[in-house]
């Protein structure tokens, strides 16, 4: 039996969603919270009535964005989870949440309202990646120091990527895969640097509410 075809006006408006979807990223980047819905319209190509038609509000999108990284998050750290060896299973999950290339969204900590499914999906990544980090100390392969809000940090750091973020600014695409490599490079760098023993980490261990509370909104 052949799959249905989607009407063409289905197809486009899914076709502008991903694109109004990877421009907010692009543009968050660039300007923070402060990012305007007409720069991002524009970025993806559409008018902004499109993009209000989909999304009534600015929060609105920034919303779907939260939710959508939450989403990748639960998915490769389930990935992750279903392989045999510690290290492989917690590089892995880094690896492959830096090679999503979905940007940071730490700029739009407390300006959104975190709904009660995503505190749950939240909790459920937390979940899982203190399980990765369990496997990986007992296992003896990860620096007996590194907790999962460190490893949260890590990622959002790392997700911020500069260099890559200002040549697309520019326009330079021809410079865009010597940027990605180098960024891989650091990422190997840094996955190292998680291995045991290492030298001791300075002061104490971060908190887990050091994110949730940046992320509630008063």
């Amino acid at each position: 039996m052949s799959t249905p075809r989607r009407a063409p006006r289905q197809a486009e408006a899914e076709r502008n969603d991903r694109e109004l979807l990877r421009a907010a990223r692009e543009v968050l980047a660039e300007d923070g919270a402060h990012a305007s819905v007409a720069a991002i319209a524009a970025r993806a190509g559409v008018g902004i009535g499109s993009l209000y038609r989909r999304y009534r509000t600015k929060e609105e999108l920034f919303q779907r964005l939260v939710e959508l990284s939450l989403d990748q998050s639960v998915r490769a750290l389930e990935r992750a989870l279903e392989r045999d060896d510690p290290w492989e299973a917690l590089a892995g999950f880094v690896t492959e949440s830096l090679e999503a290339g979905g940007g940071s969204l730490a700029p739009i900590a407390g300006s959104v309202e975190i709904t009660p499914d995503m505190w749950e999906r939240n909790r459920r990544a937390d979940a899982m990646l203190a399980a990765l980090v369990e496997r990986a100390s007992a296992a003896g392969v990860l620096r007996p120091d590194v907790t999962v809000t460190d490893l949260w940090a890590l990622l959002e750091q790392l997700s911020a990527a500069p260099m890559i973020e200002q040549l697309r600014k520019q326009g330079r695409a021809e410079r865009l895969p010597a940027a990605i490599a180098a960024r891989r490079r650091v990422v190997a760098i840094v996955l190292d640097g998680l291995r045991a023993p290492g030298t001791p980490l300075p002061g104490d261990p971060p908190g887990d509410g050091l994110f949730a509370d940046r992320w509630a909104r008063d």
